[in-house]
């Protein structure tokens, strides 16, 4: 079938932009890679920069990353300037105030420090007062079964930044740090809370091939770099023993090869596109898609390009770049973000 939506131009002019969250009906706070915040009304365009004075070191995929409103708190990941072209994926929490960042507050900074700039990961969701984010294993592979580094793992910590008295550590896993709560990801750059099963889902961009949508379950261990999902290493070898899957390890609901690189996902919960209810949408930047999962019983079912770029595909297609970003409003309106130096907000509404 075929989807009747418009596509509307919202806000022009950023620069890779990374993240966004609501902060009210009419206000966005978008986050750009080389660390400028914005915030962009969605009824007129109008942007406004925010300051903050949060310690980054921007550069290849480094820089401002995520960003969520919540309970009159901004929280925030980055990637936090260690000295020397060292940095780790961190979280800080501030306040808004007449456009600026206050009272900032780091919650946790990943070690060890690596001086690599890529796969830092990294989203945050809050579910039940408990802070969720994704770590990227920073290019060091089978970092991401070391439960004593932090990177190749999901964190949860408490919103202040303390650690919950549940984590694993405390309760079936005494050798892990003890904000971790899941590990072996490679670089999750999507995570969503699903209003319907109130489960975590992350997405995970693979090597070559082996791109995943999954759960974050609790002492998990999704398996990098033993395994990689059904992708190969760029180099075409395999990785570990070259087997996709072990009983061992947690199991994706799905992984694609090729690769699409995944980015952030959310599930459609709004009234707009009423059919779409309960459905995933998947961020795609390598085919500058926007795809659609219908999920029953953790199991994908159908899987729809509802947007594709103009690079890749015939027609019909949309040239608005590598999809980096997805946010709902209360209506049903899609707004998505793309990964590139001349960047836009749109929104996905449905054709009147």
């Amino acid at each position: 079938t075929k989807i009747n939506f418009q596509l509307e131009e919202i806000s022009k002019g950023l620069n890779y932009p990374w993240g966004m969250t609501f902060i009210d009906e009419e206000n966005f706070l978008i986050t750009e890679k080389n660390g400028r915040l914005l915030k962009i009304n969605i009824s007129n365009g109008e942007q406004i920069e925010i300051s903050h004075d949060l310690n980054i070191l921007t550069g290849s995929q480094g820089g401002l990353l995520d960003v969520l409103y919540y309970n009159n708190y901004i929280y925030f990941t980055y990637s936090h300037n260690r000295g020397d072209w060292y940095s780790s994926t961190a979280i800080a929490r501030g306040k808004l105030i007449n456009d600026n960042i206050i009272d900032t507050e780091i919650l946790l900074i990943a070690e060890p420090k690596i001086n690599q700039g890529y796969h830092f990961g990294s989203r945050i969701v809050i579910k039940d007062n408990y802070l969720f984010a994704s770590f990227g294993e920073r290019g060091e592979g089978m970092i991401a079964q070391d439960p004593t580094s932090h990177p190749g793992s999901i964190i949860r910590i408490n919103l202040d930044g303390s650690i919950p008295k549940d984590n694993p550590k405390f309760t079936n896993q005494p050798s892990w740090l003890p904000e971790i709560y899941q590990i072996g990801v490679r670089n999750p750059q999507g995570m969503t809370l699903s209003p319907f099963d109130s489960e975590i889902y992350i997405s995970n961009h693979g090597a070559k091939g082996g791109d995943f949508i999954g759960t974050v379950n609790e002492g998990g261990n999704y398996g990098w770099k033993v395994i990689g999902w059904g992708g190969t290493n760029y180099s075409f070898s395999k990785i570990g023993d070259g087997e996709p899957f072990k009983e061992e390890y947690d199991k994706p609901l799905m992984s694609w090869v090729p690769s699409i690189a995944p980015s952030n996902i959310q599930f459609y919960n709004g009234t707009m596109f009423g059919d779409w209810k309960g459905d995933l949408l998947v961020t795609s930047l390598k085919f500058r898609m926007l795809i659609k999962l219908e999920i029953e019983n953790k199991k994908v079912v159908n899987e729809e390009i509802i947007l594709r770029g103009c690079k890749m595909h015939k027609e019909p297609c949309h040239n608005i770049g590598r999809i980096r970003d997805i946010e709902i409003d209360k209506s049903g309106g899609i707004y998505i973000i793309t990964d590139e130096p001349e960047s836009s907000l749109w929104k996905i509404s449905k054709q009147n």
